[in-house]
């Protein structure tokens, strides 16, 4: 794998869209019958899986990708967050389901897999990272099996929260003949700096390397 492709695909596993949260959820900014917009955004960040980072594939010869050589496929799922905003630090813990299937059931068999928690500010800076490990047992014979993993993280309420003026001019409701009334406040260039400043996300997947990355990017 070249180095520029390697650096892509990890920019993507650390970039997850605004979009995990729902539609008008905690977090985001809805228009208002074209009159002003409705700020809904709260300093919990959203919780979501970064792409191509939620399943790992692991094989019987490390150099092969050849399907008769898988060992055992898992993924994450059940991705289920709960946030405390009431204090200066912003705490939000978040709890995943890993599922696992080995291709040979024989002989009991535990599993360790690495996994990351990493908050996100703006789509792309990275403010804190850390790797934990979820262990998967297999009983004999059993081929399916599953595990709890669990993350948290802090973020500063302050930094999370819009600066009164940028919200107000957001909010502000605009009336039919004013020379802003059709100009998104959103499209400003500081706006959108603003706002992606105060904009945390709390993303979890699995810790891959190159190799395991790229297969998923690419199978």
């Amino acid at each position: 794998m070249t180095g520029r492709f390697s650096r892509v695909l990890k920019a993507i596993a650390l970039t997850a869209s605004l979009a995990l949260a729902g539609c008008h959820s905690s977090g985001e900014l809805v228009v208002e019958d074209g009159v002003g917009i409705s700020a809904v955004r709260s300093p919990c960040p959203a919780v979501g899986i970064p792409d191509y980072t939620g399943d790992i594939t692991l094989f019987n010869d490390p150099d092969s990708r050849d399907s008769r050589q898988v060992d055992v496929v898992a993924s994450m799922t059940d991705v289920r967050s709960t946030c405390d905003s009431k204090s200066a630090k912003v705490k939000s813990d978040v709890t995943f389901r890993v599922q696992a299937r080995r291709a040979d059931a024989r002989g009991e068999r535990d599993l360790v897999l690495p996994y990351f928690v990493t908050v996100l500010r703006g789509g792309s800076a990275v403010v804190t990272k850390r790797v934990g490990t979820v262990t998967i047992h297999f009983a004999d014979g059993q081929a399916r099996a599953e595990a709890m993993g669990k993350g948290g993280a802090l973020v500063d309420k302050a930094e999370a929260t819009l600066a009164r003026s940028v919200h107000d001019r957001i909010t502000r409701k605009r009336h039919a003949g004013e020379a802003d009334a059709a100009v998104d406040p959103l499209a400003d260039p500081d706006v959108q700096e603003a706002v992606g400043r105060a904009s945390f996300e709390l993303l979890v997947g699995f810790q891959l390397d190159d190799a395991q990355l790229a297969y998923n990017a690419t199978r």
